[in-house]
């Protein structure tokens, strides 16, 4: 029998996960150097890109589980689809109020307390586990951070909030996830910005811009924050066409537990107890290559009065110069599915023009929607393999989704990110007991109890960093 042609194999790989293929880059010297070379890496890339795939960022106390999912393409209008997600790795110690920023394969966590050290601003690669601590930066306790990717120069940076509000001190402050062994800094001495009072939104990198939404309360208007990548260049735009569903801060809700049993979440319940429960529903999308922001509201049905109707709002950026914004309202069909569904979140838009929305807590059943406005059609996909433990209802989790995630293996082999979480022990929120961020994300069989260290550290009062912002 003769053997498979190079090329025919080449083939196969450039199909599998990018753990597969790391996996088989131990086969021989061959295959490690065929398998890391550039025209590989690329072959993968635009395999990868034609099967997009949801990824999963579920968040309980602190902790942060990764999974994914296949996401279909056309998705039928027919009977509900299954599928089951894989997962990946967990990250615990996250202390920051707001949820963490994906872009282009990474996450960026603003404050991750990570193996009992102080915290600290976190880039970590959710598909296998691998990160980089960053230095840590002066920040006002409400500041905001957030994760871009520059698609021409091929770099992550973290754009991370300091003082927004204050003329006499630093805007804002960048980082470059550069090359090997450079020293990782934030700089803030070429970051200009106007002055604003607060960030309202996540944010959503678009080919290379960084936008978010943010709030100049002496004109009591709502405007768009546009930061350029690669020339390091911030710019504003107007956005009162969607003032009104600003009224709320969009800080995360969080559940903890009144008598907390460890120092994590003693810390936790510290920096978090004054977290408001509304938040706005207006987010920030990427709309065929346009900044989009999608907003709903249940409307009555006046054929009938017991079944509520789901209105979606979507707002297009059609010209960034002329400060031209397009509106479209489209009402969902009746499903039986979604009708029962109490509460959503706006995952994004996929690059066929879906718009996917996907329940926020895990159940079971868990669904995700897939909304297309030039069929009107709505189809529901059920979401199986989040574990016993997370599907609990005293125990679920809040659900994040992220569309459009692909697998780049220049990512995956990322060379700045040096450090693995697998090596990293914690104290986990389900058991409480000493394990690996890799431990499942079912529940531990009983072990013997471990007895951990407590560490305490000294936190400014609201009071001192609200007297900090007066000044």
């Amino acid at each position: 029998m003769e053997p498979l042609p190079t090329d025919l194999i080449t083939d196969i790989f450039s199909r599998l996960p990018a753990k597969s293929v790391a996996m088989f880059r131990t086969l021989s010297k061959h295959w490690a150097s065929k398998l890391h070379s550039p025209d590989f890496t690329d072959l993968f890339l635009r395999r990868s890109s034609n099967r997009p795939r949801l990824l999963f960022a579920v968040e309980r106390k602190g902790e942060w589980l990764f999974f994914s999912s296949p996401q279909p393409q056309n998705p039928p209008s027919s009977s509900p689809s299954v599928v089951t997600v894989d997962y990946h790795t967990k990250f615990g110690g996250d202390v920051s109020r707001y949820i963490c920023s994906y872009a282009s394969g990474l996450i960026y966590f603003p404050d991750m307390w990570i193996s009992n050290v102080a915290s600290s601003p976190v880039i970590c690669n959710p598909i296998n586990g691998m990160y980089v601590t960053l230095p840590d930066l002066a920040r006002y306790r409400k500041a905001r951070g957030f994760l871009g990717f520059d698609p021409i120069e091929k770099q992550f940076k973290a754009l991370s909030e300091a003082y927004v509000f204050c003329n006499q001190r630093d805007h804002h402050q960048i980082l470059t996830l550069g090359t090997t062994g450079e020293e990782l800094t934030w700089r803030s001495n070429t970051i200009q910005c106007p002055a604003y009072d607060r960030s309202l939104s996540e944010g959503i990198c678009i080919n290379g811009v960084l936008y978010y939404l943010a709030d100049t309360a002496c004109e009591s208007s709502c405007m768009v924050v546009s930061f350029d990548l690669r020339s390091e260049e911030f710019k504003f735009i107007q956005a009162d066409c969607f003032s009104e569903q600003l009224d709320e801060t969009n800080e995360r809700p969080l559940v903890f537990d009144p008598q907390p049993t460890n120092v994590m979440e003693l810390f936790l319940a510290t920096v978090r107890m004054d977290h408001p429960t509304n938040t706005i529903t207006l987010v920030l999308v990427n709309y065929k290559g346009k900044l989009g922001a999608i907003d709903w509201k249940y409307v009555a049905n006046n054929a009938d009065d017991e079944r509520r109707i789901l209105e979606l709002r979507m707002w297009v950026l059609e010209d960034v110069e002329k400060n031209e914004w397009s509106k479209h309202v489209y009402t969902l069909p009746e499903n039986e599915v979604f009708d029962s569904c109490d509460d959503f979140s706006v995952a994004g838009v996929t690059g066929s023009g879906d718009i996917v929305l996907s329940m926020k807590h895990v159940c079971k059943p868990f669904y995700v929607f897939y909304f297309n406005p030039e069929r009107n059609t709505l189809q529901s996909v059920e979401i199986q393999g989040f574990g016993a433990n997370l599907e609990a209802p005293e125990n679920h989790g809040t659900v994040y989704a992220f569309v459009d995630h692909v697998e780049d293996l220049s990512v995956y082999d990322a060379k700045q990110l040096k450090s693995s979480i697998s090596n990293v022990k914690h104290i986990c929120s389900c058991c409480n007991k000493e394990a690996q961020p890799t431990f499942h994300y079912e529940k531990a069989k009983p072990t013997e109890t471990q007895e951990t260290e407590e560490t305490s550290g000294k936190l400014k009062t609201e009071e001192e960093e609200d007297n900090e912002k007066k000044e």
